[in-house]
């Protein structure tokens, strides 16, 4: 049986920046990344942005190179799922047969697509796009697809209709909620995000449930909406969210509902067993102390980062600002701290220059920032959103005065 100082699952942004920061903070115990993926760790987002697109080569998205971890003494166990974990013995087991002993865990598992439960879903030409093979098999059947559809407005789902459309596909989008992305902004984005989506020649569908998924001879021929409308499709992509991969922590004793609850050193219930990134519930001061999931680039870094200087001693809480981003067509959207229970909104510019940013306010106080092609905005915003600031809308919608001095 192999046994590390430090074993850490999950090797995407959270697991790679662990194991990055202990060498960085000068721990030499034995360190190793178990993942269930062949590759060595790299970046998700652009999985549904430039590698979609074919714009960029896989090798661009690594993380670190090979020799990064061979130099630092990192082993990478690769192409294993952790299947349980054993807290009294310190050890977990893999479906490839392999017991592991670890001093401390570090679960960053992140999660699993959400699958969409009906009729037709296992058809082999519906897909996901959570990792490398999935991208690999839509690019690969992309040259003989026309019509594409897109169930979930979420920024995947509409990450994924912007680039499929520049590659000039036919694509339908479907949202059974009344507006996209509404569960994370406002109306105010949602909408000019649906229009430029339906600009660009996007077929896209509000208030629409699937209802089956219809194939032929083992082929996507359409969707099947729940009001009997069947819209042609050789492809689908679901993009409805993840599932937290927490099973083994939770049946080992961890306590957790959605997720795995940690606290604010990135702890889980069970000793010695830390949980970082998507998959990790914490309580969130820019969420109003809530326990949350957020799952970003951001969180998975700055979580494991926390993680790992409380390994090695150090005497940290996690109180990271939360960001975001989103490209879709030539619009950059940026976004920084949560706009979760706001109860007033400032639209600050004009969405039909392109150029605007969307302020949420709580009780008077900013506490969140959509900025879209207004990275000045995005950058002087941050610090009214960290200071929790209680500013005049009126002059926050005002353009002719900068953010920074509104502090």
């Amino acid at each position: 049986m192999h046994y590390f100082d430090v074993l850490i699952v999950g090797s995407g942004h959270g697991g790679a920046q662990a194991a990055i920061m202990l060498r960085q903070l000068g721990f030499d115990g034995s360190v190793a990344i178990v993942g269930e993926e062949p590759e060595l760790p790299y970046e998700r987002p652009p999985l549904s942005k430039d590698y979609l697109a074919g714009e960029k080569g896989f090798e661009r998205f690594l993380i670190r190179p090979e020799r990064f971890w061979a130099e630092r003494n990192v082993a990478l166990l690769q192409g294993q799922r952790v299947l349980t974990v054993d807290p009294e013995l310190h050890e977990v087991a893999t479906d490839a047969g392999e017991r592991i002993g670890y001093g401390k865990l570090i679960w960053a598992a992140g999660g699993r697509p959400r699958p969409l439960p009906c009729p037709g879903a296992d058809c082999a030409d519906v897909h996901f796009v959570r990792n490398r093979a999935d991208v690999d098999t839509i690019m690969a059947k992309l040259a003989g697809v026309e019509r594409v559809a897109v169930i979930g407005g979420g920024y995947i789902g509409l990450e994924a209709a912007a680039v499929l459309t520049k590659l000039g596909k036919r694509v339908s989008l479907f949202e059974a909620l009344p507006r996209v992305l509404a569960r994370v902004a406002g109306e105010v984005l949602s909408r000019f995000y649906e229009a430029e989506h339906r600009a660009h020649g996007v077929d896209l569908r509000l208030g629409a449930e699937v209802d089956a998924f219809e194939a032929e001879g083992g082929k996507l021929k359409g969707v099947r909406l729940t009001s009997g409308e069947t819209v042609a499709a050789e492809l689908a992509i679901v993009g409805i969210g993840i599932i937290a991969e927490v099973e083994p922590l939770i049946a080992a004793g961890a306590a957790g509902t959605n997720g795995v609850d940690v606290d604010a050193q990135c702890r889980t219930s069970l000793p010695d067993v830390f949980a970082v990134g998507d998959c990790a519930a914490h309580e969130n001061r820019f969420a109003g102390d809530a326990r949350v999931r957020l799952e970003s680039v951001q969180n998975a870094n700055d979580q494991a980062t926390v993680a790992a200087k409380t390994i090695v001693g150090e005497d940290v809480a996690y109180e990271a600002t939360p960001w975001f981003w989103s490209n879709q067509y030539d619009l950059r959207l940026q976004t920084v701290g949560l706009s979760i229970g706001h109860d007033d909104v400032v639209l600050r510019g004009k969405p039909e220059e392109r150029s605007f940013s969307v302020i949420y306010l709580k009780d008077g106080r900013v506490i969140a920032l959509d900025c879209v092609n207004a990275t000045k905005d995005y950058v002087q915003g941050r610090k009214l959103v960290e200071a929790g600031a209680e500013i005049d809308p009126l002059a926050l919608a005002d353009t002719a005065r900068q953010l920074k001095e509104l502090l």
